[in-house]
C-alpha cells in the first residue's frame, strides 16, 4: 500500500474553503466571492498572509440571509 496516496476531503466537510472551492460549492463567481471578501469587515474571510480562505459555515450562513449578492 502506498502511503504517499493524498485523500481528498469533500468540499461539504471542509471547514475552509480556496476562492475556486467556494466558487465551485456555492455556484457563484470567483471574481464576486473576492469582491465580497476585500472588505474588511467581511464575517466569512480569513486571511493566511496574501492567501485568502473562505469559512465555509460562515459563508453558508451569510447565503441564507441574503436577498441578493
Amino acid at each position: 500500500m502506498d502511503r504517499r496516496v493524498k485523500k481528498e476531503v469533500p468540499l461539504w466537510e471542509k471547514s475552509y474553503l480556496t476562492l475556486e472551492e467556494a466558487a465551485l460549492y456555492f455556484g457563484i463567481g470567483q471574481a464576486k466571492l473576492r469582491e465580497l471578501t476585500n472588505d474588511e469587515n467581511c464575517p466569512f474571510v480569513l486571511w493566511n498572509g496574501t492567501k485568502r480562505l473562505i469559512k465555509r459555515r460562515k459563508l453558508d450562513e451569510f447565503m441564507d440571509k441574503a436577498y441578493s449578492i
